[in-house]
């Protein structure tokens, strides 16, 4: 058997977004899961992929913004190789204005989008009217457009990348021995690892729950309405998610946090009200210490790295996280952003 180079742990987007961009760069690559593809949060239904807001800029924003923008070509380029979609679609988003002060800050963050997006993306208010009927009310008549947030269906997404992965020679197992550079993108019970590890907090799990409507919405904008991310998905369903558990019994079970869901997506879409529930979902998303996704060389473990903590951003993180790590493990660059390194962390 040909030498693997690479030796990847954890089969999350993280884990198969980085053995992914080394496979395109040439490198032999083994994806060592026990449990499978997605089988974590990575296994979700939400997928919303949106921005942070276009004002007090710093490098995690300016990281989340390359990482958007360089999306469409890398699950295109998935999808050509496995044969399997995504549910990638950058079909942007809707936001309720609730006043006045709301419009001009709105506005505002608008100009800013101008120069911050680099002109590859608006962010603008508009009529609700003009808007379609996909759209949430709105108090003064006006909502927020953005053209950069997108959407993907993870379960899908991560089905995507097995399919082109494989097609380019790439195991993904249950089981397997280190070789080659190790890197360890074992989502949240990878950080509880890392606590243990460190003596101390580096880490932990949240758990979110999301339910799936069957509505068919495909080709309209996703809604964010107080906290709610409503995203349309190209199967003809609609997600709705998610809650923030920091105390949960079970990482998967589902419970009346659900019914709060459904109640809050009606009162904002009242086209849902009719709509068959789907599935109800939940699962726990690793979430670092410095907020940011932590990525880099593991301190005092030669040839270890560790690639963790996407939290509610992973998904949107993934084409940037992955450029950068193979840049580290292949040619030993590091372009990691300061906030994202390790250390932040630990």
């Amino acid at each position: 058997m040909a030498r693997i180079d690479i030796t990847v742990r954890g089969a999350g987007i993280f884990g198969l977004s980085v053995a992914w961009a080394c496979v395109m760069r040439g490198a032999s690559v083994r994806v060592v899961d026990p449990f499978g593809a997605g089988a974590g949060s990575s296994g979700g239904i939400v997928g919303a992929l949106a921005p942070h807001v276009p004002e007090n800029w710093n490098d995690k924003k300016e990281f989340q913004l390359e990482s958007l923008l360089m999306a469409e070509g890398f699950w295109a380029a998935v999808e050509a190789a496995g044969g399997v979609s995504s549910g990638y679609g950058r079909t942007g988003r809707l936001q309720p204005v609730a006043d006045e002060a709301a419009e001009g800050l709105a506005q505002a963050r608008g100009e800013n989008a101008k120069t911050l997006w680099k002109g590859r993306a608006e962010w603008g208010v508009k009529p609700a009217d003009a808007a379609g009927a996909f759209r949430p009310a709105t108090p003064s008549g006006l909502l927020i457009h953005d053209t950069l947030t997108a959407r993907m269906h993870p379960r899908r997404a991560c089905a995507a990348l097995v399919a082109a992965l494989q097609a380019k020679g790439c195991e993904v197992v249950t089981d397997a021995p280190d070789e080659g550079q190790v890197v360890w993108a074992t989502g949240w019970q990878g950080l509880l690892d890392l606590n243990t590890w460190v003596g101390k907090n580096v880490g932990a799990g949240i758990k979110g729950q999301a339910v799936l409507f069957d509505y068919a919405a495909q080709d309209a904008p996703q809604l964010f309405v107080d906290g709610l991310h409503i995203v349309p998905h190209a199967d003809g369903t609609v997600a709705i998610g998610s809650t923030s558990e920091r105390e949960f019994d079970s990482p998967t079970a589902t419970d009346d946090q659900c019914n709060t869901l459904i109640n809050r997506a009606i009162a904002a879409l009242p086209e849902l009200a009719d709509a068959p529930v789907v599935e109800r979902w939940a699962g726990v998303r690793p979430r670092a210490k410095s907020r940011a996704p932590m990525l880099g060389a593991w301190p005092d473990r030669d040839g270890h790295f560790i690639v963790n903590g996407g939290f509610k951003i992973g998904f949107g993180m993934a084409p940037k996280v992955s450029e950068v790590m193979a840049d580290l493990l292949l040619e030993g660059r590091d372009a990691i952003p300061e906030s994202f390194r390790v250390a932040a962390s630990i």
